[in-house]
């Protein structure tokens, strides 16, 4: 009887820590899998948000490429911008154009966070300006369209505004769940950037409403690639490689090994 007792005893003090392990060892699966989950997934594609940006520039492009009624209010609002302002000089449009992703930097050293961090919201902000940067760049290039100033024939889309409304674009962005009112700065800020490139001579009407479609899409399309480079980064890190020496059959060199 005393052996049976003994026996019964082990055999369910066994089976309880095996299913107390089991138990944990499920809840760091599930834990693990939960992290696994969210490191992979993917952002969901709206086509709401692309509409405003995607009709600017073709109105831009329209714009461009039409000798009609677009083409007229062109030059009619470039005649009655100068004939108003025919002295207007101010060059405050080469810096207020960054005014809205200083902002965001200045409301983090202030201590209102928000959506990212700094390190993450300067990588979001770069990208956007890489974006901006080459596809005006490219379709300057291509359309080759001259300044109302005569100038150059780099006119289209408006760097400047494009730039301006990149960085409202990632103002709203960082703080559209703290208040809505810090978007709507931002976007003050890059229309009368715009405004001010009309004023100075240097851009057409359709240049600068361009300019804001491609300024609000490449920040937009920032925010939506930036799951999946922050997921391979992080995979990256966590890939664990080994360098050695090696001889092998008279051969001397260095053995790279590790997990992909």
């Amino acid at each position: 009887m005393r052996k049976t007792t003994i026996i019964f005893f082990f055999s369910t003090l066994f089976t309880t820590t095996s299913f107390a392990q089991q138990k944990q060892d499920s809840t760091e699966f599930l834990n693990q899998q939960r992290l696994v989950d969210q490191s992979v997934k993917a952002p969901v594609f709206k086509i709401a948000p692309i509409i405003i940006p995607a009709v600017l520039i073709g109105y831009g492009f329209a714009a461009v490429h039409n000798n009609g009624a677009l083409r007229q209010l062109d030059v009619s609002t470039k005649d009655e911008l100068q004939e108003d302002h025919p002295l207007f000089a101010a060059h405050v449009d080469d810096y207020v154009q960054f005014a809205p992703a200083l902002a965001v930097y200045g409301l983090n050293l202030a201590g209102i966070k928000g959506k990212h961090n700094l390190a993450d919201a300067t990588f979001l902000y770069a990208t956007s300006a890489a974006i901006m940067g080459l596809s005006t760049h490219f379709v300057k290039q291509a359309e080759h369209r001259l300044r109302p100033n005569g100038s150059a024939y780099n006119s289209f889309p408006s760097g400047h505004t494009a730039s301006a409304f990149a960085a409202a674009e990632f103002l709203k962005q960082e703080y559209k769940d703290v208040s809505p009112w810090y978007g709507y700065a931002g976007y003050f800020v890059a229309t009368a950037t715009g405004t001010l490139r009309m004023y100075n001579n240097k851009h057409w009407f359709s240049d600068v409403v361009a300019g804001a479609g491609f300024g609000i899409a490449s920040t937009k399309i920032s925010y939506f690639l930036y799951p999946y480079v922050r997921n391979l980064i992080s995979k990256k890190k966590n890939r664990n490689f080994t360098l050695a020496p090696f001889h092998q059959n008279g051969a001397n060199g260095l053995l790279l090994y590790g997990q992909f």
